[in-house]
């Protein structure tokens, strides 16, 4: 899955064309996100399930490269093996810095995010790409894939690493 995913972005990538009109990404955007958390433990437990959530962050736009920052919160419900324990959420701060190609940008995302699990709460760090595309001045759908890596979970000696994949839609102000 993972694979196809980034042939997708960069089938976007080299179908984006030359730059168009309505391409500055300065300003402050929010918006929603969906998609599916993957997670992996140390231990031989595993499991899915989708998630969903909220974004905000702000860009600054400097001609061909754009730099941001932004605050994400997933809700989800991901069982680990036999019911041994659950993810229910992830908070993110992220930094980007992506190429801007008019309506379309490509960028890099790293951070810090937190887990919320039955284990308890943990923090770890994620990089990931994205693939954002201004249908609108104000208008942008996007995907994003990171990848998270959460080390001894609140103590317990569980390690994880989680895959989100997310097809999110933001409102520029």
């Amino acid at each position: 899955m993972k694979k196809i995913i980034l042939a997708a972005v960069a089938a976007g990538t080299l179908s984006a064309g030359p730059a168009l009109a309505n391409g500055d990404w300065t300003g402050f955007y929010a918006g929603i996100q969906a998609g599916n958390l993957d997670v992996d433990t140390n231990i031989g437990a595993s499991g899915d399930d989708t998630s969903y959530g909220v974004h905000a962050g702000y860009r600054w736009d400097f001609g061909q490269w754009v730099a941001g920052g932004e605050f994400e919160y997933d809700s989800t419900d991901v069982t680990l093996g036999a019911g041994a324990a659950t993810v229910d959420e992830v908070m993110r701060l992220k930094g980007t810095i992506g190429f801007d190609i008019g309506r379309t940008l490509i960028y890099a995302a790293a951070g810090w995010a937190e887990v919320d699990t039955s284990l308890g709460s943990d923090d770890g760090a994620f990089v990931g790409l994205g693939l954002a595309y201004q249908v609108t001045p104000n208008t942008v759908l996007g995907l994003e894939v990171l990848e998270h890596d959460f080390n001894n979970i609140n103590g317990s000696a569980v390690d994880a690493d989680a895959t989100s994949v997310s097809v999110r839609a933001s409102f520029r102000f």
